[in-house]
């Protein structure tokens, strides 16, 4: 199974009057995110799943990659809100008798979220530790193989790091 972690795009400042979790992407948010979503289009990348963190900016989105036919099943997941917890998502995806009916060792999911969560998932999965060491630019894309036999955590292989610049 391959897992892509892509944080949202560039999204409106924090401000007092504004929840963060209502924060919406700005326009140019949306322009370099589309642009990004038509990049990996044109690679040839399908999502079976893409699930998002209910956060405004990152529904957001994973949207643009629905629009830009990335995929078409979309659906919310809490673990990928800010300070998500992989264990836990880890448990509802990936081991028996939870979603592995829609899984297979071809699927490939992508999941839409936040930094620092994103870098360090990716880092738990490659590494089985957090180094802090992995920063996922906004709109950029990690790609991670995950073994079909064994636990992922420690045990995936990261092929993919693309800041949104390399795909503009």
């Amino acid at each position: 199974m391959e897992i892509y972690l892509i944080r949202h795009g560039i999204a409106e400042e924090q401000r007092e009057d504004v929840k963060d979790e209502e924060r919406k992407l700005t326009k140019e948010g949306k322009q370099k995110t589309e642009k990004v979503a038509q990049r990996l289009a044109e690679l040839d990348l399908k999502f079976d799943f893409i699930l998002t963190s209910p956060l405004v900016r990152a529904y957001q989105t994973a949207e643009i990659l629905i629009k830009t036919g990335l995929g078409d099943k979309l659906e919310e997941s809490t673990h990928l809100a800010p300070n998500g917890d992989i264990s836990a998502w880890i448990a509802d995806w990936l081991e028996p008798n939870t979603q592995t009916s829609k899984i297979s060792p071809e699927t490939k999911l992508a999941l839409v979220g936040h930094e620092p969560d994103l870098g360090n998932w990716a880092e738990l999965l490659v590494w089985g530790e957090v180094k802090g060491n992995i920063v996922l630019k906004k709109a950029g894309t990690i790609g991670i193989k995950v073994p079909e036999q064994a636990t992922p955590l420690g045990n995936s292989q990261m092929f993919l790091l693309t800041p949104p610049k390399y795909l503009l």
